[in-house]
């Protein structure tokens, strides 16, 4: 972007996916991104995490928003859901997998939104259909990368469930809103071998 603001933040979405690679290895992962509490900007992190990998020519992602609370990935990108989303899929009033991959206008980025919102969705995150329609996505296509939006660790145990989805977590730590006992206890919610790291965001 020709905005020297944007251009920074670019490249800091850019050394993120380069360090999540290097983790991952060769093959293509499924990252969790969840923020420690309301307000951290996890979202804002999925979001252009999942932007950075389909800046990259050889590689597609897709985003998936698993906050079926507090859902913002649809609005944020200007995608109609008029076909559902995710909990619509796990609850099966949407049978067809195809009709909630949306396209968001960025070149090699989908997303599946969350769909109907749902004060509890431990239950579903566990079933096998959610875990079948991971391995399905993330099978696929070789080259794709998922990137899970998840609910705020502290508070629901979605995140913690929907880690063992996932083969790397990124935790988003918002600058003077997480404390460090906070971060602490949401860091040991997830496998030490799991676990990226923790970004910071809101940095002044």
């Amino acid at each position: 972007h020709r905005n020297d603001s944007a251009r920074e933040q670019a490249g800091a979405f850019r050394e993120l996916r380069t360090r999540l690679l290097a983790l991952g290895g060769e093959r293509n992962f499924v990252t969790l991104v969840a923020s420690v509490g309301q307000g951290c900007g996890g979202s804002f992190v999925a979001r252009n995490l999942a932007a950075a990998f389909a800046f990259d020519d050889s590689k597609s992602a897709l985003l998936v928003d698993c906050d079926a609370l507090h859902p913002s990935q649809h609005a944020a990108l200007r995608v109609d859901t008029t076909h559902g989303g995710l909990i619509d899929y796990l609850e099966e009033r949407q049978p067809d997998l195809g009709s909630i991959l949306y396209s968001t206008g960025i070149p090699r980025l989908q997303l599946i939104p969350s769909g109907s919102q749902r004060e509890i969705t431990g239950e579903a995150f566990s079933s096998l259909r959610m875990r079948m329609l991971v391995d399905s996505l993330h099978s696929r296509y070789p080259d794709r990368y998922l990137v899970l939006d998840a609910p705020p660790v502290l508070g629901s145990p979605d995140a913690r469930i929907l880690s063992g989805l996932a083969d790397l977590v990124v935790l988003v730590a918002g600058y003077g809103k997480a404390t460090p006992e906070q971060i602490d206890k949401a860091v040991a919610s997830f496998a030490p071998e799991k676990l990226a790291g923790v970004v910071f965001n809101h940095i002044p």
